[in-house]
């Protein structure tokens, strides 16, 4: 489908609510669920698939809730990794500690970006590539920030740790 900025603009205004309720009900957070349809949406702009009208809405629903799978999928893994991680690893101070620091360090030091894609890709265990595709954006830009951010983070650690 070939649409005009504003027939495109139309069907984002027609659309959106139904698809906003979809992914509310799905993964029940306001955020998350504006972050799915404009990735749908953008996917839309994007791929342009050969759709009739008639199968539009059916389309943009189905993507809506593939991305609610997906990123609930990313939940659940998540909480089984930190789960695992807890039953494995003993919980002593300086672990905990060193732990917090690097999550303290790559909040002060980090791009919201960088954050977003180090956590897709080391918490979630996305490769670069489904990274990229989540994010929109390209395999180099991922690998980018990530071995930017990486040597932030060794920067900073190895600062603080002549500081000792």
């Amino acid at each position: 489908m070939d649409y005009t900025h504003r027939q495109f603009e139309q069907l984002y205004k027609t659309r959106y609510r139904p698809m906003y309720r979809l992914a509310y009900a799905l993964v029940a957070n306001a955020d998350d669920a504006r972050d799915i349809v404009g990735q749908v949406f953008a996917s839309l702009w994007e791929t342009r698939p050969e759709l009739p009208d008639e199968c539009l809405t059916a389309w943009l629903l189905t993507a809506v809730r593939n991305q609610c799978i997906r990123l609930i999928h990313q939940r659940c893994q998540h909480e089984e990794m930190e789960l695992q991680l807890a039953l494995q690893q003993p919980e002593d101070d300086a672990h905990r500690e060193l732990i917090q620091e690097l999550n303290e360090l790559i909040d002060t030091s980090l791009t919201p970006r960088a954050r977003e894609i180090l956590t897709l890709h080391f918490d979630h265990e996305l490769s670069y590539r489904e990274t990229a595709e989540a994010l929109g954006v390209s395999v180099s830009t991922v690998n980018k920030h990530i071995t930017h951010s990486l040597a932030i983070l060794r920067k900073k650690m190895n600062e603080d740790e002549g500081k000792l």
